[in-house]
C-alpha cells in the first residue's frame, strides 16, 4: 500500500511504484518531467515525490508519512528547501525563470535537497527555456528540478533528452469517484456523476461534486447542441456562452483582487479611499496587468474547460451511433441524447468535434472568444437526417 503522501493520485500505481522505490529515493536523478492529460494529477505527483525525498522518516520505506515538519509544510507551500513555481499567466517571463536558476544554486537550509517545481512548464517561452537549460545541464549538487507539462512535445527537446520521465495517465472513473468518497466525503453516487462528467479530472470532479452551481452551469453548457436549430439560434448561444464564462470567472476572481489591492495599498502605507501619489502609481498599474492577465487566463480556461464537455456531448453521441449500450459520459442524459441521436447523422458529429477543436485552437491563437464562439456553434446546427441505424 502506498504512503500517505500518495493516497491523493488517482489511478497512477506504475508511477508511484517507481518514485516509491529505495533506490530512487536515496539517489534521485536531478531533473524529472512529469507529463499526463490534464487532471491527470502532475503536479500532485511531482509535490508527493517532494515530500517522499524530504521526508524525515530514517527507513526509506516510510518515506513519505504526511505527518512530520518536512511532509506538511511541503504540502502547505512553505518549506524553506522546496520552490513551488506556476503562473497565471499566459506564459512565464524570463525574469521569472532566471530567478529560479539563481535560487538553484543557495544548498539547502534544513531539508536533504533544495527542490523546485515548475507546473506547466509547456508555458515558457524557448528564451525563458534556454536560460534554465543551463542550470539543468550543470545542476548544483544537491538541488532537483521538478518540472511538469502535458506532454513530452510540450517542452523544448534539449529539456526532455536531460530529464527523466515519468508519463501519468488517464485515471479510471473508478479511481477518482473513489478518491473524492475517501478523502472529500463525497456521497458515492454524486461522485461517480461528477468523475464521469469529468472525464476523468480530478480537480474538476471535485469542483463540481463540491459546488451545485458549478453543476448548474454544466449543465446549461452540456444543452447547446440541443437549441442550436438556426443561425440566428448560433449567435444567441454563442453570446450566452461567452457571458456565461465571463459571469464564473469574475466570480472567481473579483474577491481575490479586491483583497489583493487591499493587501498592497496597506504594504504601500495607504488607506483604501487615499489617493495615490504618483510615484507609487507604477506598483498598482504592475498590480492591476497582472489582475488583467489573470482574468484572462480565467475566462479562456473557462472556456476551454466548456468546449470539453461539449466534446463530450458529440462523443457521446458517436457513441450511441456505433454501440448503443456503451457507457456515456453523460450517462444521466442517456434519453434526450438518444433522442437527439436520431435526427443528427454520424459525420455531423464528427464535423461538431472537429469544429470544437478548431475553436480551441483559434482561442489558444488570441481569436476574440465571440467570433471563436459563433464559427464553432454554427457547426451544431443540424442538416441532414439519419433514417437508418449505421
Amino acid at each position: 500500500m502506498a504512503n500517505p503522501v500518495w493516497q491523493s493520485l488517482a489511478g497512477q500505481q506504475a508511477v508511484i511504484a517507481q518514485l516509491s522505490r529505495p533506490e530512487t529515493i536515496k539517489a534521485p536523478a536531478h531533473a524529472w518531467l512529469f507529463t499526463g492529460p490534464p487532471g491527470s494529477g502532475r503536479s500532485l505527483a511531482a509535490r508527493a515525490f517532494a515530500q517522499t525525498l524530504q521526508c524525515e522518516q530514517s527507513d526509506l520505506n516510510d518515506r513519505g508519512c504526511g505527518q512530520c515538519q518536512a511532509c506538511i509544510t511541503i504540502a502547505a507551500g512553505t518549506h524553506a528547501d522546496v520552490n513551488i513555481v506556476t503562473t497565471e499567466k499566459v506564459q512565464y517571463a524570463i525574469e521569472d525563470v532566471r530567478d529560479l536558476v539563481t535560487d538553484a544554486y543557495d544548498r539547502p537550509s534544513t531539508g536533504r535537497w533544495r527542490i523546485i517545481i515548475i507546473e506547466d512548464a509547456d508555458r515558457m517561452t524557448e528564451r525563458a527555456t534556454n536560460v534554465l537549460l543551463k542550470a539543468i545541464e550543470e545542476p548544483p549538487e544537491r538541488t532537483i528540478w521538478m518540472l511538469s507539462a502535458p506532454s513530452p512535445a510540450d517542452v523544448l527537446v534539449t529539456i526532455r533528452s536531460r530529464t527523466r520521465h515519468m508519463n501519468l495517465v488517464i485515471p479510471t472513473v473508478d479511481d477518482v469517484a473513489q478518491l473524492l468518497t475517501s478523502r472529500d466525503g463525497i456521497e458515492p453516487q454524486l461522485a461517480q456523476h461528477c468523475a464521469r462528467a469529468s472525464q476523468s479530472h480530478v480537480g474538476v470532479a471535485r469542483w463540481l461534486a463540491r459546488s451545485s452551481e458549478a453543476r448548474e452551469r454544466r449543465d446549461m453548457i452540456v444543452h447547446l447542441p440541443f437549441t442550436v436549430r438556426s443561425a440566428s439560434a448560433a449567435m444567441e448561444s454563442a453570446d450566452n456562452l461567452h457571458k456565461l464564462v465571463q459571469t464564473e470567472a469574475e466570480a472567481s476572481s473579483n474577491d481575490r483582487n479586491t483583497a489583493e489591492r487591499a493587501r498592497l495599498l496597506r504594504s504601500l502605507g495607504l488607506a483604501e479611499d487615499e489617493a495615490v501619489p504618483p510615484k507609487l502609481r507604477v506598483h498598482i498599474r504592475r498590480m492591476e496587468d497582472n489582475q488583467t492577465a489573470r482574468n484572462r487566463r480565467a475566462i479562456h480556461d473557462a472556456l476551454d474547460r466548456a468546449m470539453i464537455d461539449l466534446s463530450g456531448i458529440y462523443r457521446d453521441l458517436l457513441v450511441l451511433h456505433l454501440a448503443s449500450t456503451a457507457t456515456l459520459i453523460n450517462e444521466h442524459m442517456r434519453a434526450k441524447l438518444t433522442e437527439y441521436s436520431t435526427t443528427v447523422t454520424a459525420e455531423h458529429c464528427l464535423g461538431a468535434l472537429d469544429a470544437i477543436n478548431t475553436a480551441r485552437q483559434r482561442l489558444a491563437g488570441n481569436v476574440p472568444p465571440q467570433l471563436a464562439l459563433e464559427a464553432m456553434l454554427l457547426a451544431f446546427i443540424p442538416r441532414t437526417r439519419r433514417h437508418a441505424p449505421l
